[in-house]
């Protein structure tokens, strides 16, 4: 099999990247290495520009669209941290940004959007599939660009460059743990991973409430789900693309999937006990991890992918929290 995007590409978009940010820190987990009896290192994504990975993706396949052709306007459907990308690049390099997002998205992604100056469209539904179909009729004018982070061709090499720089900062690295929400993330880490250094492992991590590409990874075809309502919006697909779950399902070792729980209490621990600031989608692996580290070798890296967390997120997780300390209080653990 040839594994796409090649070496070659994600190079290039390593030094196109260069130009615009650092890599991102590489940090040792105490706590989850003590909970889990690995060594445990945490890979901050959040700390790029936006809060999120996302701007790897969207700055990379931006910079290649406008070498190709002329683009007088980007186009993106979102939950939130794509469109903030999408924005954020579009903005760098000159052009104009709209952003078709469901309703009642994350108040704080919406935020960052709206100040990058972009356009915002709300759909009428709650969840991607409208804000897509949406954006899909508005990119039939000339000149526009839809850069939709599930099926452009040249996004994944963006954030590919992660496992590139994991494993330059790593090298004794075992395993990857990577949200899956549209599976640019995994897709692109696992085509770097497997060409650099195969014997790592990459494991994708959804929510129970959001599983598509989980229940596609095992039946090796598409499955949908008629919902996906998790509070993780940057995991919430519901219709997996088929060549993506091919690819997902020839590169990626396992799939797992946590609780909205699960989640919850990964964003404290992330927040109190190791000083990281994650949303629930940020929060996955660590939630996958502290749920079991089989597998995982003895130095796996939970992929912590995004910091945009709402306020009403954020108190449900320090809730969640206490009403655990106060159980195992009561019972006398």
């Amino acid at each position: 099999m040839q594994i796409q995007p090649g070496i070659s590409t994600i190079r290039e978009a390593q030094k196109i990247l260069a130009k615009y940010f650092a890599p991102t820190r590489l940090i040792a987990a105490p706590f989850l290495s003590h909970r889990t009896g690995r060594s445990v290192y945490l890979k901050l994504e959040m700390e790029l520009p936006t809060g999120s990975f996302k701007v790897r993706g969207a700055f990379y396949a931006l910079a290649e669209r406008m070498k190709k052709c002329s683009v007088r306007e980007v186009v993106a459907s979102s939950t939130g941290n794509h469109g903030a990308a999408v924005a954020y690049a579009a903005k760098e390099f000159g052009i104009a940004a709209k952003i078709f997002l469901p309703v009642n998205c994350n108040p704080v992604k919406r935020g960052r959007i709206a100040a990058l100056g972009a356009a915002i469209v709300e759909s009428g539904g709650s969840d991607l599939a409208s804000a897509f179909e949406l954006a899909s009729e508005y990119v039939k004018q000339p000149g526009v660009y839809f850069l939709n982070d599930a099926t452009d061709a040249d996004l994944p090499a963006g954030p590919a460059t992660i496992a590139c720089e994991i494993l330059e900062q790593l090298p004794k690295a075992t395993a990857i743990l990577v949200p899956m929400g549209d599976t640019a993330l995994i897709r692109g880490i696992a085509a770097a991973a497997k060409q650099i250094a195969p014997s790592v492992r990459i494991i994708g991590v959804q929510a129970e409430r959001a599983p598509a590409y989980y229940l596609s990874w095992k039946e090796g075809k598409v499955v949908g789900t008629e919902t996906c309502d998790t509070i993780a919006d940057g995991l919430a697909t519901r219709t997996p693309e088929a060549a993506n779950v091919r690819d997902v399902k020839n590169l990626v070792d396992d799939v797992v999937l946590v609780s909205e729980e699960q989640m919850l209490r990964a964003i404290e621990t992330l927040l109190v006990e190791e000083h990281v600031v994650a949303e629930p989608a940020g929060a996955a692996s660590a939630a996958a991890l502290l749920k079991s580290s089989d597998g995982c070798g003895d130095c796996p890296v939970p992929i912590v992918s995004g910091a945009n967390i709402s306020q009403e997120v954020l108190k449900r997780a320090i809730e969640s929290a206490q009403a655990n300390v106060g159980a195992s209080a009561f019972r006398g653990v």
